[in-house]
């Protein structure tokens, strides 16, 4: 009469019961094996029942104290062992394959998040679907105070270029990314000739900016033409100051991206010497926190969405 371990020449182990001969060897019994894989122990114990019969060998020996792995037990156990580190490596290769992953905590002015990075979100998912851009709106202030929490990896904030601003938290570098031109905003049909506009003797008067680089500029240029009276209205959101302007009450400054595919029809746009510039960079840390490779690809999707941009373009 034959053993029910018959070893067969061209036997065939499967490699799905492999992780129960595996977590018996790990856990020391048919029941602790079962509570590990979340199955009922009989069910452990007729797959090990299949696998030993596959394998032609007794491969577990059960005892009242548990279970013990046999010498044919533990050159298996070897063997799953083995093809468990090679999926691993497998399993990390692919993920390395699809690019970084990771959290990027990003803060930006408005007027640079809705041109150039939110119309890009998908696509960049598409390129790197690890890589997930969190987006936080806000001012130098805010995102200065967030860096300094390490609340935020990289921020894109704003300078008046002809005025000395605060430098960046300590441990935290600057990447030039933009200087552009301020634009005159002013009321339709209010320019009669755009070639002679003096600033001193405006018709209208200037409009109010609560922070931002554009308040720095319009304080810059108001104190240039001796005007010390308050402004009557204020605005914050451009979307505000643009319909102040088109409303008639007053002219301001501000910068192409903040004018793209948003300025009314009733407001004209004016290329004026002497205003100044506007100067966008980009602000990470310094010792490259983690996650390195992540933030290094995001740094680089925003530079490449600059590097596409036309500034003369409406």
């Amino acid at each position: 009469m034959s053993s029910p371990y018959t070893v067969f020449v061209n036997m065939e182990l499967d490699p799905r019961k492999l992780r129960i001969l595996l977590a018996v060897a790990r856990a020391g019994s048919v029941l602790a094996a079962a509570d590990d894989l979340f199955i009922t122990p009989s069910a452990v114990s007729q797959q090990l029942t299949r696998l030993e019969r596959e394998a032609g060998r007794e491969l577990v020996r059960r005892t009242p104290r548990g279970t013990s792995l046999t010498a044919a037990g533990m050159i298996v156990v070897e063997a799953a062992e083995e093809i468990e580190r090679a999926l691993g490596t497998a399993g990390d290769r692919l993920r390395a394959g699809t690019g970084p992953s990771g959290v990027v905590r990003l803060g930006g002015v408005a007027s640079f998040l809705r041109t150039l990075v939110i119309p890009r979100l998908f696509a960049w998912r598409e390129r790197y679907p690890q890589l997930e851009i969190h987006i936080t709106e806000g001012d130098i202030s805010s995102m200065t105070r967030a860096m300094r929490r390490r609340e935020l990896d990289v921020t894109v904030v704003e300078f008046d270029a002809d005025v000395a601003n605060e430098p960046p938290p300590a441990g935290v570098i600057e990447q030039p990314l933009i200087d552009e031109p301020w634009k005159l905003v002013a009321p339709a049909g209010w320019l009669v000739d755009r070639d002679i506009i003096d600033l001193t003797r405006l018709s209208v008067p200037w409009l109010g900016v609560e922070g931002g680089a554009g308040a720095s500029a319009i304080e810059r240029l108001r104190a240039a033409a001796g005007i010390e009276a308050a402004p009557v209205h204020n605005y914050y959101e451009t979307l505000t100051g643009l319909a102040l302007v088109a409303a008639g009450q007053g002219v301001t400054i501000m910068p192409a991206l903040a004018l793209r595919s948003v300025a009314p029809d009733n407001v004209e746009i004016v290329d004026l010497p002497g205003l100044g510039t506007r100067r966008i960079v980009l602000r990470r840390f310094a010792d490259k926190s983690s996650p390195v490779g992540a933030i290094d690809t995001a740094v680089t999707l925003i530079r490449e969405a600059v590097n596409e941009l036309d500034l003369n373009a409406e």
